[in-house]
């Protein structure tokens, strides 16, 4: 059954990898700044014969998925990064029969990921669009040539077989807008730095926090939606209350940047010497926060979809606010701030709090025991390197036994932590999405690492000198 799927990405279209073994500092550069650009223009390409969205309640949520509701790319990352929560869950409950520490079994295990990452694609498509999410425009103007959403004077009403194709059109274009995406992963990952994934959530959060900060749209026909312009506003109008909510925003975005930082910092360093040169130690890092942020996204992801699902099937408004609040967290600053914190959301706090770390520490196992981060694969890696722990026989087992003192506890207590502070932080009303500020932050400072560690050599004069600095 594996093969059987296994086979059918040889019918999707493929980036072709390097033939070179390292890919040059300027050409992923190049490609990187490319696939950014194209995510931005489909992000303002809106859809042909889109009426009304329900999507734009989920508002919020789109910085996590790195969507645009209403455009090319309304699915975002959603397909791919469910597809890896239904392998994680399967590989890492031996449902699914897969070594992935072998070449076969990897290879195995990417081809599995882009053929279920197409069929949510089509799957999320269809719930977006046939369960009311982007609902097309029912009526036409001929004057102007657009679909509109309400009868205006010369309006033609369309007709169910009309309303229907328009339906059909929209379907395909978010499914184009899918598929795009995740070719455009691929080439990020094959050709850029880090990965897609981690790129459009990064320009998400980059594009959500400077409307948030600058932004002179007024949000109820008085007050500035920005941060900045608001806190003058404030000033201007005397109204203590919206300047403190303003001053909040900002404080807390910088708290949450402060203390990501602080933890993607943290390292365990394992002194290890070669076996045959003496006199001679190297330390093999392990981060505090062992697996990144692919658990938070993983455990985002997948409460948006269950609070995206929830919004589309509940019909009674109060069953969606309380469910959409037990699955995004509520505004616990603003509510003190403006006095209407209850009882409900003091529940709905503890409830977020508790997925969010409980589903990181269970996406953080799941990642080590699928990833190659496990004991067994770091210590046969150290053995491969010609690197022992002093004092100790140069054996697998016993640097196996060693390493797991150090991994499965950071493993539980980075992700605990990393669970924790993105639930905080998306409780703090920052300047965007605090579990994305989260993200972006742990995305940005990994990616400096690994371009400091890997392309040092190769990079512009004015580049060395920046990352040296």
């Amino acid at each position: 059954m594996i093969d059987k799927i296994v086979n059918l990405a040889k019918f999707l279209p493929e980036v072709r990898k390097p033939t070179q073994q390292r890919v040059p500092f300027n050409t992923k550069l190049k490609w990187t700044l490319i696939m950014l650009v194209s995510y931005f223009v489909l992000s303002l390409v809106p859809l042909f014969g889109l009426g009304e969205q329900a999507l734009q309640q989920f508002e919020s949520l789109s910085v996590i998925l790195g969507a645009s509701f209403g455009s090319l790319v309304s699915l975002g990352i959603g397909p791919i990064v469910t597809a890896s929560i239904i392998l994680q869950v399967l590989v890492g409950a031996d449902i699914l029969k897969l070594d992935i520490h072998s070449p076969d079994g990897k290879k195995k295990f990417q081809a599995l990921q882009k053929v279920f990452a197409v069929v949510f694609v089509i799957v999320e498509g269809a719930i977006y669009v046939y369960l009311g999410g982007l609902s097309p425009s029912p009526y036409y103007d001929p004057a102007s040539n657009q679909f509109v959403t309400y009868a205006i004077e010369g309006a033609v009403a369309l007709s169910a077989f009309q309303i229907g194709l328009l339906r059909f059109l929209l379907f395909l274009q978010v499914c184009l807008g899918g598929f795009l995406i995740i070719l455009m992963d691929e080439v990020v990952s094959k050709w850029g730095f880090g990965s897609g994934i981690s790129l459009f959530i990064v320009a998400g959060v980059g594009k959500s926090m400077f409307i948030g900060a600058f932004s002179w749209i007024k949000i109820d026909g008085v007050h500035f939606s920005g941060a900045i312009p608001g806190i003058f506003q404030a000033l201007y109008l005397g109204e203590p209350s919206v300047l403190l909510e303003q001053l909040s925003r900002i404080f807390f975005t910088v708290v949450v940047f402060m203390l990501a930082v602080y933890l993607q910092a943290m390292k365990i360093e394992i002194p290890l010497s070669p076996g045959r040169v003496r006199g001679y130690a190297v330390r093999w890092p392990l981060n505090f926060i062992y697996t990144s942020n692919i658990p938070v996204i993983l455990t985002a992801t997948l409460l948006n979809n269950i609070s995206m699902f929830v919004g589309f099937i509940a019909t009674n408004p109060m069953v969606v606010n309380n469910m959409q609040m037990f699955f995004s967290g509520p505004s616990v600053i603003t509510s003190l701030i403006n006095g209407s914190f209850t009882p409900a959301m003091l529940g709905a706090m503890l409830g977020y709090a508790g997925l969010m770390v409980g589903g990181a520490i269970l996406f953080s196992i799941f990642w080590v025991k699928t990833s190659g981060m496990d004991p067994a694969s770091q210590a046969e890696q150290i053995i491969n390197s010609g690197l022992q722990i002093p004092g100790f026989r140069r054996d697998k087992k016993i640097l196996e036994r060693m390493l797991s003192k150090y991994i499965w506890p950071l493993t539980v207590l980075g992700g605990a932590s990393v669970g924790l502070l993105a639930a905080l932080a998306d409780m703090t009303n920052a300047l965007s999405r605090g579990t994305g500020i989260l993200l972006s932050v742990m995305i940005i400072y990994r990616l400096y690492e690994d371009i400091k560690r890997d392309h040092a050599m190769d990079m512009p004069p004015f580049l060395r000198k920046l990352f040296k600095a």
